[in-house]
């Protein structure tokens, strides 16, 4: 018989990428231009503060060319799924301890939502 703990876990998890499943790409590019583009391009290639974010759905983190990532992203090996981004821009520096982006985070399921489903344009 299922835990309640483990229950909970796999509702938690359905609802998310449930979540993450609703969101609009148009508002997303939005929400991307308004708080990404500063430090993530998302075109082919360009680097800036942060790694292109070109194709980053269903990528390995770390394996963008010619950029130094952190010791803790570089030991990240589960690809990036809508969950994982969902998880990870919540709160990046809780989620993944050790890396070097400073943002804060989206605190709005709706903005995460939106911003993957944007990234999962850019391919």
């Amino acid at each position: 018989m299922m835990g309640r703990k483990t229950l909970l876990a796999l509702l938690a998890c359905f609802m998310s990428s449930a979540a993450v499943a609703d969101g609009d790409a148009t508002t997303g590019k939005t929400v991307f231009a308004r708080t990404c583009q500063n430090c993530h391009a998302a075109e082919i290639g360009v680097n800036k503060v942060g790694p292109s974010l070109w194709n980053v759905v269903g990528r390995v983190p770390a394996s963008v060319p010619d950029f130094a990532y952190s010791d803790a992203m570089k030991a990240n090996k589960d690809a990036w799924s809508a969950t994982a981004l969902d998880a990870y821009l919540a709160d990046p520096r809780g989620d993944i301890h050790g890396v070097k982006m400073f943002f804060k985070g989206l605190p709005e399921p709706k903005d995460r939502a939106d911003v993957i489903a944007y990234l999962q344009t850019l391919k």
